[in-house]
């Protein structure tokens, strides 16, 4: 039996990849704390119940199931709260990784996916992002996925630790046959806050600025399909088990969509108007991200075949009409 160590398997994307890793002939095993995951959404494999602050509650995880890798998505992720909360990021996201880590090597698990963040460039306008683009952060959720990489590199300088880190900015869209999607609570994710209020459940969707400089004020952004995502992180799973050694590969389709494109697209999508006021810019937020996904195309051979807005969306609304986790 195959296992990989899926942290955060409980969670948006996290659940997307165990189902990947099991239609590749993986078993997925997820080590999660329900922080914000869904024990709904385990369905793929076995589960832990554990925390990346407690080091013997990966160590039983290894010894249980000996995994032949790891992917690693738990985290914190809220732009806005790290601004806020700077010190909790540093500690859930960058202590949790160097447990995580020192216990793979420790088990001799070698093989690492790490699932990091276009956000660790910064703010680099009208370009398109690529992995030489100097990291920059501007925000701690970003520097804390950067760290991590650096993290990384140091364990596989000092203890031959493989690795293949993903940078991507913002995933959209549901598993297409329906059986886990996109749920937070509270929710910060553009595209179900737009479906949201399309429903009423929200009394509008609240868009943060309106004097960026971009052709209609609001901030632009890459959406990529979360099923392209995870087929990304199982070929990189491959990359290292064939040997191929350390890369980073930026995931993104080079296009960048303003949040008024994105409610015109929804609106054509579901046939329903969008209800929109308007905030203030929040802190953190860049003006344009776009990262472009040649190298990961080129060298893995990734294709996105979903990462349009009307597939994202219109996969999103079948998921946010027909599903939702509750326990």
């Amino acid at each position: 039996m195959t296992n990989v160590l899926v942290t955060g398997g409980a969670g948006y994307i996290g659940s997307h990849a165990c189902k990947a890793l099991k239609a590749a002939g993986y078993t997925p095993v997820c080590f999660d704390n329900h922080s914000t995951g869904w024990e709904e959404a385990v369905k793929f494999g076995p589960s832990i119940k554990g925390d990346l602050l407690n080091p013997s509650e990966i160590a039983t995880a290894f010894e249980k199931y000996n995994p032949v890798a790891v992917m690693h998505f738990a985290a914190l992720s809220q732009v806005g709260e790290s601004m806020q909360k700077p010190g909790k990021y540093w500690r859930e996201n960058v202590l949790g990784a160097v447990n995580l880590v020192e216990a793979a090597v420790a088990h001799g698990c070698t093989n690492f996916v790490f699932s990091s963040t276009c956000a660790t460039y910064g703010e680099h306008d009208n370009i398109q992002l690529d992995e030489d683009t100097p990291q920059e952060p501007i925000n701690a959720y970003g520097a804390s996925k950067k760290a991590i990489e650096d993290i990384l590199q140091n364990f596989a300088d000092s203890h031959d630790l493989n690795h293949v880190i993903f940078r991507y900015f913002n995933v959209a869209g549901a598993d297409p046959e329906g059986e886990i999607g996109e749920f937070h609570q509270p929710e910060t994710h553009l595209v179900p806050l737009m479906l949201d209020a399309i429903e009423g459940k929200r009394p509008a969707l609240t868009v943060f600025g309106t004097d960026y400089d971009t052709p209609d004020g609001t901030c632009i952004r890459d959406y990529v399909h979360v099923m392209d995502l995870v087929d990304a992180h199982i070929l990189g799973l491959k990359w290292l088990q064939d040997g191929k050694g350390n890369a980073v590969f930026n995931l993104g389709t080079g296009s960048g969509f303003s949040v008024r494109e994105v409610a015109a697209h929804s609106k054509a999508v579901t046939n329903k108007e969008v209800p929109i006021v308007e905030g203030p810019r929040r802190a953190g937020d860049c003006t344009k991200l776009v990262s472009g996904s040649e190298k990961a195309e080129k060298v893995l051979g990734w294709q996105p075949t979903r990462s349009t807005l009307e597939t994202m969306i219109t996969d999103a609304w079948r998921w946010h009409q027909n599903g939702h986790y509750t326990k």
